[in-house]
């Protein structure tokens, strides 16, 4: 049989190197489609022919010097934009993207000629992109406010610069308070706020306080209410809408904890099953009447945004968390077992994740199944009053008794199917 035909690898790097120089020209050519011909510094050509002057200085690198590549780039820079000042005095057109763009593609050719094709690929696809959204990312900038950037700033500095710096291990004698757990817990709630702040500004007050509750409630249905109820501060007309995220946020984190405990033993699945799916169906029932019925139109009936990010309610509420959770310690020191619905009721005032976790661990061993079952229901009781708290002292008069008075019909519909099956 004939051998295959031999490839270069060379030859296939300095291939990607020129397809990286005719993506990013196609785009800069488009954007100047309308000029001359020869009045422009760089089309796609211009391009095409960068990304493979930066693979062919990559790729005489192994058989000469790096400073090959390092002249070569510095060359076509100098050249290139000298181009572009020419061109800027007779324009007045003093945008330097085009030289960077240029500048890149040598770099992401040389790249492909040495390093690893896939992320030179990348690169210029980022690249190109970026350079297509030119006029959608100007718009968008142009609409911010300085709220907002600065709300954007302080969740990356919550995130990426006080959050390494915690300790993760507990600070307190009892093993309750772990720093980097309680300020995750107080990112989490203040990303909630700023992705409801977007969402409802970008997407309509409707489509996006559903979309909060939706994905909110897969995190932290405390979250979301502490959210929607402050939207509704002194403004008690949008209230009902925000008032139905929050209920379709509950209903939500009902189908969370029942399919976490069910998912860790099927036995708590019958007991739990009958309280949490008629408690669902109220929740559900209003939270659709309430988002998907008619809303009518008139002068006040907007929904006022504010602070994009209320990070003093986002540090009391993770505060608050902190404190639940070493009273819980403390009651489970002092009662051992016979403190465990307590420790429901505490807990769940707060989270109810970490209790669902632990007791439906423990009834596959240690717990009667039945005993799981209640303290499971007990916690997510105080934690749905809770939130109807949260949202009578955050949120508008109206937002408060909506909230509270579906949260008792919940509760009310969970203790009967209880009771009767």
């Amino acid at each position: 049989m004939p051998s295959a035909p031999f490839v270069d690898p060379l030859l296939i790097r300095l291939a990607v190197a020129l397809a990286i120089g005719l993506l990013v020209g196609l785009e800069r050519g488009w954007q100047a489609r309308t000029g001359e011909e020869g009045a422009r510094v760089a089309g796609v050509r211009t391009y095409a022919i960068t990304g493979l002057l930066g693979g062919v200085c990559g790729g005489l690198v192994p058989l000469t010097s790096p400073s090959v590549l390092g002249f070569g780039m510095l060359g076509f820079t100098l050249v290139f934009g000298a181009f572009h000042w020419r061109m800027a005095q007779e324009t007045r057109n003093y945008s330097a993207t085009g030289v960077v763009a240029g500048v890149l593609t040598f770099a992401l050719g040389a790249y492909a000629a040495l390093g690893v094709i896939q992320v030179a690929i990348a690169g210029a696809v980022a690249l190109t992109i970026l350079l297509a959204l030119k006029q959608p990312l100007h718009s968008w900038v142009r609409k911010l406010t300085w709220e907002e950037v600065r709300a954007g700033l302080v969740l990356l500095a919550m995130s990426f610069l006080f959050l390494p710096i915690l300790p993760n291990h507990p600070i307190d004698p009892w093993g309750a308070i772990n720093p980097t757990e309680i300020w995750v817990l107080a990112i989490i709630i203040a990303a909630l706020s700023f992705v409801g702040y977007g969402a409802v500004r970008l997407l309509g007050e409707r489509s996006g306080i559903i979309l909060v509750a939706l994905a909110g409630g897969l995190s932290s249905s405390t979250a979301v209410t502490v959210t929607l109820a402050r939207l509704s501060k002194g403004k008690d007309t949008g209230a009902p809408v925000l008032a139905g995220g929050i209920l379709l946020a509950a209903t939500v984190m009902l189908a969370r904890v029942f399919l976490v405990a069910a998912a860790l033993n099927r036995d708590l699945l019958i007991p739990l099953a009958v309280p949490f799916g008629a408690a669902a169906l109220v929740f559900l029932g209003a939270a659709g009447f309430l988002l998907l019925r008619p809303r009518p139109a008139g002068p006040g009936t907007a929904l006022t945004l504010t602070n994009p990010l209320e990070l003093g309610v986002s540090l009391k509420l993770a505060g608050f968390i902190a404190i639940t959770m070493l009273l819980a310690k403390l009651i489970v020191g002092q009662f051992g077992d016979a403190g465990l619905y307590l420790l429901a009721a505490t807990s769940g005032l707060a989270d109810v994740d970490a209790l669902t976790l632990s007791l439906a661990r423990m009834s596959e061993t240690s717990l009667a199944v039945h005993t799981a079952a209640i303290g499971i229901a007990i916690a997510v009781t105080t934690n749905t009053i809770s939130k109807a708290v949260m949202a009578a002292i955050l949120g508008a008069p109206r937002l408060a008794g909506i909230v509270g008075s579906v949260s008792l019909g919940a509760l009310a519909a969970g203790a009967l199917a209880h009771a009767h099956f």
